[in-house]
């Protein structure tokens, strides 16, 4: 599927107008429900496609964010063979109690998976946590960018973000 037709059927799919508020607590008139083109196969393929162009050469593992990030990270996976983690948002209170969940070894490289990146607020909390847990985090692969500063607040931290599509990418292709 070319570029511009996918921005064209995520866009039918999963933008929705009214006011939601986001998880970094602003207000918008404007939502990308991600679970809408997650949870549809064909574009959900077509996405992972375009994330996996995305991928540095060089990675040990794919970690994917609770809760959207975790079918992508399952395809990229299935994709690339690079065996991927589940990353949640906190530790789960019973059993192993892993904020992390598949194996992985201290100094592994890993990429954070995510769906919509806004101002990145759980993401650097996510890529923090990873990097006290031994990992290697430089880049964050998302499907759309908001460009409401997560970029830069993940600059900050030390990674690169590289999206299949931004804010103004999404609007100029549809």
């Amino acid at each position: 599927m070319e570029k511009a037709e996918l921005a064209k059927k995520i866009k039918d799919a999963a933008f929705l107008t009214g006011r939601f508020k986001l998880r970094s607590g602003k207000i918008s008139s404007f939502y990308w429900d991600k679970y809408r083109f997650e949870s549809d196969p064909a574009l959900l393929s077509a996405v992972v496609d375009e994330m996996q162009r995305l991928l540095p050469e060089s990675l040990d593992k794919l970690a994917g964010l609770e809760m959207g990030g975790i079918p992508l990270v399952t395809c990229l996976s299935l994709k690339t063979g690079k065996p991927c983690l589940f990353v949640r948002k906190i530790g789960k209170p019973y059993g192993t109690c892993n904020l992390l969940e598949g194996g992985f070894q201290s100094g592994e490289t890993a990429v954070a998976i995510e769906d919509v990146i806004t101002v990145a607020g759980q993401v650097c909390a996510s890529v923090k946590q990873m990097r006290e847990l031994g990992l290697v985090v430089r880049e964050v692969v998302c499907v759309i960018d908001r460009q409401q500063g997560g970029r830069e607040n993940l600059e900050e931290i030390g990674c690169s973000l590289a999206s299949v599509f931004t804010l103004d990418e999404l609007e100029s292709l549809t």
